[in-house]
């Protein structure tokens, strides 16, 4: 008799963590942090196990975040085309590693090992091995990415991860916001590509300027921030806070990853729409792979890595 295989979530193999008052969950498509809570209250937006992963929730960007204009760019005098993964805007977005299934390394009740190949192909002729690894502890979810240019030649890259930060209760318009950076990019409006970089307080009156914590209210963001101010660890912190006091933290060291992607969900998917605030700290500008701007080069055998903090305030 044929025994059926067993039931698989879309979201791939799962796996769930937990230390003290935290718990998550990953899934095994894209490396994915499902979800995160602390004594039962989000500290992300999440999803459910048997969902296709809606607007990048939790994801894993490599080897490029953003936005990649035309999904073409020229590196060492060759020019590559890869998918457009954004067609209606004529863009490749957050890289290639987000949709790969990911095999289970080493698993422990309170962290997870996970790793894939990304083969060379058609756009990017470069093989790399990636590593992603969850550690709940006191301090909350360490998120950290490896990755080793497993092939010849000398690999463009870049890499960052998009969490929806929630303080746990109410949508966007109810929460304050804290990001210290005195730089934005300011963007093309049909393709959000990069344009100008400006001073936080001179673009939009100051609009978008949260260096201070102040409400969001109907605010709609989807820019890049640089201009990074670490606090006496050296620590960037960007904090989402509800009215009633509660809030999340995600915490990164600004010289690996200098760039910050900021989003507050303004989604036609009503489920989602306003749920969260995205806040993707990562190496490089949007279309690095074009400007240049934080863009990373592997050489054959080398490796890199960056690290977010997650916990609950």
């Amino acid at each position: 008799m044929h025994t059926p295989p067993p039931y698989l979530p879309r979201s791939g193999v799962p796996s769930s963590l937990s230390h003290g008052d935290y718990t998550a969950d990953i899934a095994s498509t894209g490396a994915t942090l499902r979800t995160l809570r602390f004594r039962g209250r989000d500290l992300i937006v999440p999803f459910d196990a048997d969902a296709i992963r809606p607007c990048f929730h939790g994801s894993v960007l490599a080897p490029w975040p953003n936005r990649l204009a035309d999904g073409c760019f020229t590196h060492e005098g060759r020019q590559h085309q890869l998918p457009l993964s954004e067609p209606g805007r004529n863009n490749a977005l957050h890289g290639l590693a987000t949709w790969l299934p990911w095999d289970i390394e080493e698993s422990t009740a309170s962290s997870l090992t996970l790793t894939t190949q990304l083969a060379a192909q058609p756009g990017y002729p470069w093989t790399l091995e990636l590593k992603t690894t969850y550690i709940l502890s006191d301090h909350g979810l360490s998120w950290a990415i490896e990755s080793y240019n497993a092939g010849s030649g000398t690999a463009p890259y870049g890499v960052g991860t998009h969490p929806y930060l929630t303080p746990g209760t109410g949508t966007v318009n109810d929460w304050t916001f804290h990001l210290p950076a005195g730089d934005v990019m300011e963007t093309t409006p049909d393709r959000l590509l990069p344009h100008t970089i400006h001073r936080v307080e001179d673009f939009l009156d100051g609009a978008l300027d949260f260096r201070e914590t102040r409400p969001v209210n109907a605010t709609q963001i989807d820019h890049a921030y640089t201009g990074l101010m670490g606090n006496r660890e050296g620590k960037v912190q960007a904090t989402v806070i509800s009215a009633d006091g509660q809030g999340t933290v995600l915490e990164w060291n600004p010289t690996t990853l200098p760039w910050a992607q900021v989003f507050t969900s303004d989604l036609a998917d009503r489920r989602f729409h306003r749920t969260g605030i995205a806040v993707e700290a990562q190496t490089c500008a949007p279309d690095a792979f074009n400007n240049k701007c934080g863009l990373l080069h592997l050489e054959a055998g080398e490796h890199h890595k960056a690290q977010w903090i997650i916990r609950a305030l």
